[in-house]
């Protein structure tokens, strides 16, 4: 076949073909187009004469209004209707819920009417989104981190730091207080550090990491007998405050009906105890606390603030000498327990690290040393305010060193710290009952009722132990002897040699093994003397009398 011929066949369109291909210019023609058959197969192929075509614009044809000028042409429309019976604004979703929508179903989200089985954990009523949500647990921040740092630092053993001055001398406690600080300060960080080598997320995790089943069991009694003892320590401190300061206030209170028991130091110790303390207690997340450590760091102030400005102002009979205490004395392992004492948080450590909405290394260090060196210079004028005033009568207890009777001032600090014990006890009790829980209970998620009954039986223990004890100091020494030289100078170190390279820091980690166990042999000694002495446990509080 030739070329002409399939031009000639090309040529041979349908009528709405030819005005498909009409051009806008042959708008304005007036013409009519031919309609010619359509050609057979066989009559395609043979050659027959071009006809001769009239073109005319397809604009003059009768069509009804919307029909296309060919069949599958693309038609744009300009005109919106798309749904005639539903007005455009009605599809507007900000202003009508397309749930209510009179339209069909096709409307309507898919996957409404699903109901998860029965195995999803959605439906288990001890589910909680921060389990599987990060950022759904709350957070604190760096000031609210510095909070639950400093008040867990700044508790029961602040009110002893002048009676570590009388132990050591001036001159070696203010060295001692300084480089115990610093000495801290470094294990608390090692804590985070070692918890990062190990890939551990808590302190009995990474002890376990390092010496298996031996050092979890280590790590475990060390941490809830730190934190137990605490708790037992501040009921104690309650009952031995706040009764008197209530007394002091309303002298005719104890023969009231019924309002009497507020003056009884068992009563007092199960009111407040059970009262603030325990409700406390049943918060899962330690930043919860955050403005409870803010009211205990404030009346910690307060306390600082009474013993600088009334101690001055104390009767003769109340004052102590100075004199051979000015330098060292014989009493520096002693001192070393309080201050010790004083200063341990590291069970705290990776509670608050975790509580960070950045926990990052850098973030928790300046936490860290904010918080401790606040807590230093607290101490230290705590310290050198108490010894100075009273010297060789200073107390374990300064505020014991003010008259039963005193100025009203002294009365408020007395009942700010019981209250600040009040605020402290949670803390302790979060470290109880994250040991018992990762001891007891490693892999298995949270549980509301196995959360209430550890927190209900801490706080109830130790409250019931209070009951039967007043022997403050020898709760002090026996904590401070033990658990809190194993938390502060034997077990980070011991770590960090573990998990780290040889360096120099390895040989600063050894000498503060052997500092620790120098101090825990010896002053444990000390104490177990003491305590069968039955020294100590005697004396009466508030020995001091104002002379009128």
């Amino acid at each position: 076949m030739s070329k002409g011929d399939n031009d000639t066949t090309s040529e041979f369109r349908s009528p709405e073909e030819a005005q498909g291909l009409l051009s806008p210019s042959d708008y304005h023609e007036t013409d009519t187009v031919a309609t010619l058959p359509t050609p057979s197969p066989s009559t395609s192929r043979s050659p027959s004469p071009r006809p001769q075509v009239k073109r005319q614009s397809s604009l003059s044809q009768g069509r009804a209004n919307g029909t296309p000028r060919t069949t599958n042409r693309v038609r744009f429309d300009s005109q919106e209707h798309i749904l005639p019976s539903r007005p455009i604004a009605s599809l507007d979703l900000d202003d009508e819920d397309y749930l209510n929508s009179p339209n069909d179903g096709q409307h309507r989200p898919l996957l409404t009417d699903i109901t998860p089985p029965s195995s999803s954990p959605f439906q288990d009523d001890s589910f909680q989104p921060e389990d599987h949500l990060p950022n759904a647990r709350p957070k604190s921040g760096m000031r609210s981190a510095f909070m639950n740092m400093a008040n867990s630092i700044i508790g029961a053993g602040i009110i002893g730091q002048p009676y570590a001055f009388r132990q050591a001398g001036l001159t070696m406690g203010i060295i001692l207080l300084i480089g115990l600080t610093i000495m801290v300060d470094w294990t608390i960080r090692l804590i985070v550090i070692n918890s990062k080598l190990s890939g551990a997320d808590s302190f009995q995790a990474t002890m376990q990491h390092c010496f298996g089943k031996t050092g979890l069991i280590a790590i475990s009694v060390a941490q809830w007998a730190f934190a137990f003892g605490g708790m037992l320590a501040f009921c104690i401190i309650v009952g031995d405050t706040i009764p008197h300061v209530i007394e002091a206030l309303f002298p005719g209170l104890k023969d009231v009906p019924f309002l009497w028991l507020l003056t009884d130091r068992r009563a007092v110790i199960v009111l407040f105890v059970l009262a603030v303390s325990w409700p406390l207690s049943l918060y899962r997340d330690i930043a919860k606390l955050a403005k409870a450590s803010t009211a205990a760091l404030v009346s910690m102030i307060i306390i600082i603030v009474t013993v600088v400005t009334n101690g001055p102002a104390v009767d003769q009979g109340c004052r102590g000498s100075t004199k051979g205490l000015l330098f060292v004395n014989d009493g520096f392992f002693q001192a070393v327990g309080v201050i010790s004492f004083a200063f341990v948080c590291h069970h705290n450590s990776l509670l608050i690290y975790g509580s960070l909405k950045t926990p990052t290394i850098d973030r928790f260090s300046r936490v860290t040393h904010y918080s401790t060196f606040v807590s230093c210079i607290a101490c230290l004028v705590m310290a050198l305010t108490g010894f100075l005033t009273f010297g060789d009568k200073t107390q374990g207890n300064v505020l014991n060193n003010f008259p039963a009777q005193g100025h009203l001032m002294v009365q408020i600090a007395r009942l700010c710290f019981g209250l600040n014990m009040l605020t402290t006890l949670p803390l302790e009790c979060f470290v109880c009952r994250e040991v018992m829980n990762n001891y007891y209970f490693p892999d298995e998620p949270y549980q509301p009722n196995r959360h209430l009954i550890f927190s209900s039986a801490l706080v109830i223990s130790a409250m019931g132990i209070s009951l039967v004890t007043s022997d403050l100091g020898a709760v002090f020494e026996l904590i401070g002897a033990t658990s809190a030289c194993a938390l502060a100078y034997i077990l980070p170190p011991l770590c960090y040699i573990k998990l780290s390279t040889r360096s120099w820091r390895t040989v600063l980690a050894a000498l503060c093994i052997v500092f620790g166990c120098g101090v825990m042999g010896i002053s444990s000694v000390l104490t177990v003397a003491k305590m069968i002495r039955n020294e100590g446990s005697s004396s009466p509080p508030y020995q001091c009398q104002s002379v009128e």
